[in-house]
């Protein structure tokens, strides 16, 4: 590997050290490890956040390793948006797990083959390791296609993208302005759904970090590289969870190494019947439906 990982980690110890072995799998040079402070109410929690710390670190390969270690709990939006900053202020480019997206090893070289090849085409600002849906939604030829839809569980990413991240929206009562939110989301259902999570955002009403950074890709065109083939099994669902308490549907269940050299697309355009499909299953737009009905008879 060239490519450097970010491991986020909190206070799950079992979730952590499956994901740190397919990290020392692959044996990254560098390995930046970031951890949300306890919450003192929480019983134990300071002790299993220790624990995930000391796991999360114990490296006995040739790597430099980085921490940042918080005191004081942060909570989710703040702990790991800045961490991600924290880490592109030392890397151009790098690879970001969260330590319930558990990898197949295909993961890191599919990542670091790609950051190095897109590095300077500005109209990509993610590579994905989760698919969702099944590859035979797509027909790209390659091993992977471009959607303006990306999944966080396992991605990679560049500075020149994430410096255009605001974890507050701070632009919001311009960005929903209707002739704006009509040129970004130009189907009704999704744009009544982003209306209505973009202002609970603004509002701090969610304490997450990820929403944010989806509308700092849709509202400047950017695309996502995903894989045809599944790379990330999230393995954070429970009750222990912050976010993911119930399995998503959504979600696969099993990952795949891919094999081989990467087959890679001769033109960067976006995969429009991809991006049917997940509006409509996450937006449930009989117009996705009707669209996606025709593409595919016809």
């Amino acid at each position: 590997m060239k490519s450097a990982v970010l491991f986020l980690v909190f206070n799950r110890p079992d979730t952590t050290r499956q994901v740190f072995e397919a990290i020392r799998a692959a044996q990254p040079p560098r390995l930046y490890v970031a951890a949300d402070g306890a919450r003192p109410q929480r019983a134990g929690e300071a002790e299993r956040c220790a624990t995930t710390r000391q796991i999360a670190t114990e490296v006995d390969w040739p790597c430099e390793v980085i921490t940042l270690f918080r005191e004081e709990n942060l909570g989710c939006k703040r702990a790991v948006s800045s961490a991600i900053t924290w880490f592109f202020e030392h890397e151009e480019q790098g690879i970001i797990l969260e330590d319930d997206c558990l990898p197949a090893q295909s993961f890191f070289g599919f990542c670091d083959e790609l950051l190095e090849r897109y590095k300077t085409d500005t109209r990509i600002w993610q590579i994905s390791g989760s698919t969702f849906f099944p590859a035979a939604i797509t027909k790209s030829n390659a091993d992977y296609f471009f959607t303006r839809y990306g999944p966080i569980w396992g991605w990679a990413s560049w500075r020149r993208a994430w410096q255009h991240y605001d974890p507050d929206l701070k632009d919001w009562p311009e960005m929903s302005q209707s002739e704006v939110m009509d040129n970004v989301y130009p189907y009704k259902a999704e744009r009544i759904a982003k209306l209505s999570l973009g202002t609970k955002l603004f509002n701090s009403e969610i304490d997450t970090w990820d929403y944010q950074w989806g509308f700092s890709k849709n509202f400047n065109h950017a695309l996502t590289i995903v894989p045809k083939l599944n790379q990330i099994v999230n393995i954070g669902f429970g009750n222990d969870a912050t976010h993911t308490l119930t399995i998503d549907s959504n979600s696969q269940k099993e990952s795949f190494d891919l094999k081989g050299s990467l087959r890679h697309s001769n033109f960067v355009v976006e995969d429009v019947v991809y991006g049917a499909v997940f509006s409509l299953k996450a937006f449930k737009s009989n117009l996705f439906k009707l669209a996606l009905n025709k593409f595919l008879k016809g």
